[in-house]
């Protein structure tokens, strides 16, 4: 099949075909006699792994190494298992970042008055100095 019917298959588009070839993460596809790239049921398969391996946040690194995990029928679990149990480290980690931005931002807003006077508490806390990191010390 053509790229267009892969990209259609696999829920993925066109564009982001060509870049998995281009970085690797998809081989690069069979040509015909005109050049036109041809797919078969195998690309179809890696390209709905790649699809849902990005849906769930892994990193195109993480996803090479999935792909040539699940490729091998010989991989041990615990590497696959080791890959997933970063990633959600990653994610945790990322998910309180998020919540404290969700807190700052919520103070912020709730100190504008948000009326017709010029004075906004969220331009004021954007432009003030930095604050100390906890636990690093100030360069003098």
């Amino acid at each position: 099949m053509n790229i267009g019917e892969a990209a259609k298959q696999a829920g993925v588009s066109a564009k982001m075909i060509r870049h998995y070839e281009q970085i690797a993460l998809l081989k690069p596809a069979g040509r015909t006699d005109a050049g036109y790239r041809q797919y078969d049921e195998r690309n179809i398969e890696v390209l709905r792994f790649i699809r849902q391996s990005r849906l769930l946040g892994f990193s195109i690194r993480q996803i090479d190494e999935l792909l040539t995990l699940w490729q091998d029928p010989h991989r041990p679990s615990r590497e696959v298992k080791r890959v997933a149990q970063q990633h959600l480290q990653e994610v945790e980690n990322k998910m309180r970042e998020l919540a404290s931005m969700q807190v700052t931002l919520q103070r912020m807003i709730a100190a504008c008055p948000g009326d017709e006077q010029s004075y906004c508490a969220i331009l004021e806390q954007l432009s003030a100095p930095a604050s100390p990191v906890p636990g690093k010390s100030a360069k003098k």
